[in-house]
């Protein structure tokens, strides 16, 4: 693939590895959605265990609301995958679209897990910061979630090549 007499199989080859690539992230939408899940799960039961001012901290309204908000964004995403994963079969090209949004709602998932759980959420000792850190690699693997929405934008022309008066 390297030489120059093979550069013309080269370049038929790229379609097949985009493809592939599409697959690929909503294979990965799929897992982030799972593993945000998961940090809610962990981070609800934690805030019902918890107690402050003699009750559980996942009593108070403030509380509340926000592994509820992430609760929304994860079903979303749950959604988007599971779409893309048939997109994928049908031969749609999703994948990338549902991989910003299953990323989006796992760093969500996880910064939101690591705040509720306070002081015991930043350390080492606690499991917390690993689903942090997971959605900071899978958007190194496939760029940043602004990256990944722009590049869905341009694969389907929608906002066309003019330029853009600022």
């Amino acid at each position: 693939m390297l030489g120059t007499e093979d550069a013309q199989d080269s370049l038929s080859a790229l379609p097949a590895l985009s493809a592939l690539g599409d697959a690929v992230a909503a294979v990965l939408a799929a897992e982030a959605v799972g593993a945000a899940g998961r940090a809610l799960d962990r981070t609800v039961e934690y805030v019902g265990q918890r107690e402050q001012f003699g009750r559980a901290i996942g009593s108070f309204q403030a509380v509340k609301h926000r592994p509820a908000d992430v609760y929304v964004q994860v079903q979303a995403a749950r959604s988007a995958a599971y779409y893309a994963a048939w997109a994928t079969v049908h031969g749609e090209r999703v994948g990338p679209l549902a991989l910003a949004q299953a990323l989006e709602a796992l760093r969500t998932a996880a910064g939101e897990g690591i705040q509720l759980r306070g002081e015991i959420g930043f350390t080492w000792e606690h499991d917390a910061h690993l689903y942090f850190k997971r959605a900071a690699g899978d958007e190194l693997l496939f760029g940043p979630v602004h990256r990944l929405r722009s590049r869905a934008a341009d694969a389907v022309g929608l906002f066309g090549t003019g330029t853009v008066a600022v």
